[in-house]
């Protein structure tokens, strides 16, 4: 089962490459389109609704199909967006092909997450989706740092050509590796929508938009904060985004091994971590020597998180677990579009890039609380259900 898996981590490196790696190249953007770096920061927000758009739209249209096609008809529409990315000639032109780019990603990862699922023992569901993500975060380690620089070097429109010829290699990857018989079962998607009538479904997808907003309020701009405020130069940012990638890839793999192991409490435990860490970035941000190991644990940290929520999605809406998985993607990907809003918000009303991790702090204490509320309701049910099973005994 290794190749089908391979195949989707080959997919997701080039799509968290391309929605990634334009936050190293904000400044080249914004001077090569004549706007602020603000404005060019809505490039994030814009590929970020897009998802949320898209996602809701493709899970329907492609849910007669079976999972392999769907997945390779996702993957050609990123390599669209991207072809269309890298011959845009102006900021509108561009923003709009990003938006078709992300129109992509809910679905592929939201479908894609399910689909590695089922291709591994129960016991291992999350550790898989965790591998799933590996291309995610590898996209960090080697995709965003070398996109960076090659945009550096040869103009930012070629990393998008790097991108397209990525796109181009998964979708020959899952047409040979991904089997065709992943089962699938074709019902009245509209009617799945139903799910989101659930409590826990809808805090868990709040919980995806509160911990990716955490994310992007200061990571939409990390470039800009660690020129200006820690005073470091360009190419030592590429390096610094490497060492963020690495970060990430360790934090993808200890989330889907805390999700296997104790789901909730790992999470809750994850986001006070997270908190904290970035309340050492506001004070060590001046300072090179402190700024870069911050940075490498928040990293770590802010990943964790992925797997246990995407896990908890599919496990809390039974019956529509591709539908869930795909919506939750668009939650992430709305959280992305608020985080970088936020952001950007914040600093043109005159807030520094240095006073950022302070609301990432904050959002990751709501998300605990988030957390708390899912584990009450949860516990709550299981009381409930305890006692209508002692009841139907005695009947």
């Amino acid at each position: 089962m290794q190749l089908p898996l391979l195949a989707l981590a080959m997919a997701s490196f080039g799509i968290g490459t391309t929605e990634f790696v334009i936050m190293g190249l904000l400044p080249e953007v914004a001077a090569d389109l004549g706007v602020t770096i603000p404005a060019a920061g809505m490039l994030v927000t814009g590929y970020a609704l897009g998802v949320v758009i898209g996602a809701p739209i493709l899970a329907i249209a492609t849910n007669p199909l079976p999972r392999k096609a769907t997945l390779m008809v996702l993957a050609s529409v990123f390599v669209v967006g991207n072809f269309l990315c890298a011959i845009a000639p102006d900021y509108w032109l561009l923003m709009g092909a990003r938006v078709v780019t992300a129109f992509c990603h809910g679905a592929f990862f939201g479908i894609g997450a399910v689909v590695a699922a089922s291709l591994v023992p129960p016991n291992q569901r999350a550790s898989a989706i965790a591998l799933m993500f590996a291309g995610l975060t590898l996209a960090n380690v080697l995709g965003v740092p070398l996109g960076t620089a090659l945009g550096q070097a040869l103009g930012w429109r070629s990393t998008f050509w790097a991108v397209v010829l990525i796109g181009i290699l998964a979708v020959s990857a899952i047409a040979l590796w991904v089997p065709r018989d992943i089962p699938h079962a074709a019902g009245n998607i509209l009617r799945e929508f139903g799910v989101l009538k659930r409590p826990q479904v809808l805090i868990t997808m709040l919980i995806s938009v509160v911990a990716s907003a955490n994310l992007f309020v200061v990571f939409t701009y990390i470039a800009p904060l660690l020129r200006e405020v820690t005073g470091l130069a360009p190419h030592t940012v590429t390096y610094v985004l490497l060492l963020f990638g690495v970060g990430i890839t360790i934090g993808n793999i200890l989330g889907g091994r805390l999700a296997d192991w104790r789901l909730m409490p790992s999470l809750m435990g994850i986001f006070v971590g997270l908190a904290a860490i970035l309340v050492v970035m506001v004070f060590a941000s001046p300072f090179p020597a402190l700024t870069v190991p911050t940075v490498f644990v928040w990293s770590i940290l802010v990943f964790a998180v992925v797997a246990p929520i995407q896990t908890r999605a599919v496990d809390s809406a039974v019956g529509a677990p591709n539908l869930a998985s795909t919506l939750n993607q668009g939650a992430f990907n709305l959280g992305n579009a608020a985080g970088a809003w936020i952001g950007g918000a914040a600093i043109a009303l005159g807030a520094s890039y240095a006073d950022l991790p302070w609301m990432g702090a904050t959002l990751s204490l709501v998300a605990l609380g988030l957390c708390m509320v899912s584990q009450a309701i949860e516990r709550r049910e299981g009381r409930l259900a305890a006692v209508t099973d002692a009841a139907c005994e005695e009947c």
